[in-house]
């Protein structure tokens, strides 16, 4: 069975996109590979026919450049007056959001989504602007150009041989409704540009002599172009997934590569990554797990190893589980619409393969209109895996179904002088059914065969012979051994399947439940125990969480009170926390570690370490690292909040002290001014008439002026004691 939901990590994100995009106003970004293509003129375009319609459609701003047809086409909408901003001794005409949103018209235009705003607005950036316009339900159109798409910065820089400093978030590019690429040939462009129809002429030559190059416009104009159509093969997998579309659609090369937990996955993986490169085509590296045989602790990390390297190479790593490794393969080519199937077959002898399932034989066989490409080697004896069945062998379940057959003999013998031969059969066909139903391959096997066997010996005539008399009775029999080998498989495949889905609702309850209780706790003490819990009982793992102190890492929570770290875990986590990498057990830095350590980043850097040892020694499958990662940075994420609202709270209390301070200051001060007054009048009286003052006026105003300073003494003290 195939995971057809969606990830955990993603399941929280997908429902709240959903429930946004219910509300969120609709955007649609015309998008060029250089200034000039006309893009401006292209919105302007569609948006007349809309506004003759009768719907509310507004500028609120466009850049025309001084051209005439832009101008022209303004004139037919209505304008929202620009803000003006003084920066600098300077007037900047700017978009006016607020004005925007008190008019809320059904849809406005604003160009150049990259702009920077002047100083002082709300928003620093423009793109910010349009996804407040969105969030209260009006839609927008917008230009755009390739180079300012972030996740293309570096590309571009290599391009143009400049860094373009004005970006706009892939997440914006992501939220868009539709994206219209508008686009004309190099040649034109620059005529348009010599022409005056891209900046005014005293620009011209300046722009065609750093930016305008043939050669960047053509660059410029493939990453358009690759942008658009990945755009486009998004939204094509996300309307097969919908329409529930098996066949394939062969719109773009897209590669599954089938990983085993042999070496031989390596080369197949490399390979897989070369032809990708080549064909310019995304790859999945897919690893299906069967209940039939569960692999050894060695093999299954080989496995997980093998996948690793994939995700390393580019690859998107998916682990499956199902019965049968064909179908769940070919079921999950479909889902992703993949053209190429590579699968490594290795060299056996003929008379190996009539008695063994051959995978790349049975994938070409249902591979349909999906190509298969089968890699082989020259060794003539495959790498034997170990596997076992079972981590122990079933006993008790192996006893049950002799039990069962021994009981269904006496019941036998009781009815046997009053039932008919096939009626008694019916009793060890219900025996073996019931063993069936325990799930188990083995002791449903020994109850069929031992079932027909004892059948045969006491009920079937000739008695206490294993010969049969009546080929009708050897039918039945064959019947009883195919019925119970049938309930036995349906009975492993249902119970695969219900533990693979009882395994996702678990992690997915627990990503979701994490993010509630996360959300409505305060305090690093209270997060860091319920991310710590949580990750512990979701994987069956020892957690330990490390945050700094005094420029050392301390461990902070741990979900056993015994769990202690040695020296070298310690300066594990301390490299971990300083370079903000995952490191330890099954990665390829530090691996020798037996736990594995990964960063809480916060916006600002590392705020912390989880240390994770997994009990059984097994290596995390690729799903639960990123599951792994994502709760990480929920905790990260909830610790980063937490310490804002710490600080603001402080600043709050800070400001409200300093408040305070100030009115009692300013309360003191005006009882002192009167004493200050009395004391400055005495002492200048003493100045003034020192020379004719006797000596009783002169105690007296000295007695005064001490009695005045004594005034202020105390009220200094008191305000020093209030201060405090």
């Amino acid at each position: 069975m195939s995971d057809k939901r969606p990830r955990p990590e993603k399941f929280l994100k997908q429902i709240q996109d959903e429930e946004q995009k219910e509300k969120r106003g609709k955007l649609k970004i015309y998008l060029g590979a250089a200034p000039g293509v006309g893009k401006t003129h292209e919105m302007l375009q569609d948006a007349l026919p809309i506004r003759k319609k009768g719907l509310d459609v507004l500028i609120g701003v466009v850049e025309s450049h001084g051209r005439r047809e832009i101008e022209h086409l303004i004139k037919n909408f209505e304008i929202l007056p620009r803000k003006i901003v003084h920066y600098r001794d300077k007037q900047l005409l700017e978009f006016d959001l607020d004005a925007a949103l008190q008019r809320h018209p059904g849809l406005i235009l604003v160009d150049e989504m990259a702009h920077t705003n002047a100083p002082n607005l709300r928003h620093k950036k423009r793109w910010q602007d349009i996804q407040e316009l969105l969030d209260r339900g009006i839609d927008v159109y917008t230009t755009l150009n390739v180079q300012h798409i972030e996740s293309l910065n570096d590309d571009v820089a290599q391009i143009v041989h400049a860094t373009i400093k004005e970006t706009v978030p892939d997440s914006m590019i992501e939220m868009a409704d539709t994206i219209e690429l508008v686009d004309i040939p190099p040649d034109e462009l620059l005529k348009r540009l010599q022409e005056g129809k891209v900046y005014i002429p005293e620009q011209a030559k300046l722009a065609v002599g750093n930016f305008f190059r043939k050669g960047n416009l053509i660059a410029l104009r493939e990453l358009a172009l690759r942008t658009t159509a990945e755009r486009v093969g998004a939204e094509v997998l996300l309307y097969r997934q919908g329409e529930g579309i098996k066949h394939i659609w062969p719109t773009k090369d897209k590669i599954l590569v089938c990983v085993g937990p042999r070496s031989e996955s390596l080369k197949l993986i490399r390979a897989a990554r070369r032809m990708a490169t080549s064909l310019q085509a995304e790859w999945i590296a897919v690893y299906v797990d069967t209940p039939k045989l569960k692999a050894s602790e060695e093999i299954r990390n080989q496995a997980v190893q093998n996948l690793r390297l994939a995700e390393q190479l580019g690859a998107e790593t998916r682990m499956l589980t199902g019965f049968d490794i064909v179908k769940e393969v070919m079921n999950f080519a479909r889902e992703q619409n993949v053209t190429q199937i590579m699968i490594w077959k290795s060299v056996r002898t003929r008379w190996h393969d009539l008695w063994r399932r051959n995978l790349a034989d049975e994938l070409l066989r249902h591979s349909g209109e999906i190509d298969v490409y089968v890699m082989t080697g020259d060794e003539s004896k495959p790498e034997k895996i170990p596997a076992v069945r079972s981590h122990l062998i079933p006993w008790r379940t192996y006893g049950f179904a002799i039990g069962f057959v021994v009981l269904a003999t006496v019941i036998d013998f009781v009815l046997f002088p009053f039932l008919s031969t096939s009626n008694l059969i019916m009793v060890y066909l219900l025996a073996a059914i019931t063993v069936a139903l325990l799930g188990k391959i083995g002791p449903s096997v020994l109850t069929s065969i031992l079932s027909v066997f004892v059948c045969d010996f006491f009920f079937i005539p000739p008695f206490y012979s294993f010969a049969i008399s009546d080929v009708e009775y050897l039918f039945t029999l064959i019947v009883v051994l195919i019925v119970t080998q049938v309930i036995s498989h349906l009975t492993v495949l249902t119970r695969a399947q219900a533990h693979s889905a009882r395994l996702i609702e678990n992690q997915t309850s627990a990503l979701y439940t994490l993010s509630r209780q996360l959300a409505s706790t305060r305090g690093a003490n209270k997060l860091i125990a319920i991310g710590v819990q949580y990750i512990a009982k979701l994987l069956n793992c020892e957690v330990i969480a490390l945050l700094p102190e005094k420029d050392r890492l301390k461990i902070q929570q741990k979900d056993k009170e015994e769990l202690q770290l040695s020296d070298k875990e310690q300066s594990v986590a301390e490299w971990v926390y300083d370079l903000g990498q995952m490191a330890g057990f099954g990665t390829d830095t530090l691996s020798f570690c037996e736990a594995l350590y990964i960063p809480l980043l916060a916006s600002q850097g590392p705020i912390g370490v989880l240390r994770i040892y997994s009990k059984g020694g097994w290596l995390f499958t690729p799903e639960q690292m990123r599951l792994l990662e994502a709760c990480a940075n929920q905790i990260a994420l909830a610790l980063e909040v937490d310490r804002l609202q710490e600080k603001r709270k402080a600043k709050e209390l800070r400001k409200e002290a300093d408040y305070m301070r100030n009115a009692l200051l300013q309360s003191v001060s005006q009882d002192m001014r009167a004493p200050l007054i009395s004391v400055l009048a005495k002492a200048n009286s003493l100045i003034e008439l020192g020379d004719t003052l006797q000596g009783d006026n002169i105690k007296k105003l000295g007695k005064e002026i001490y009695t005045e300073i004594e005034k202020l003494n105390q009220m200094l003290n008191q305000f020093l004691k209030k201060d405090e």
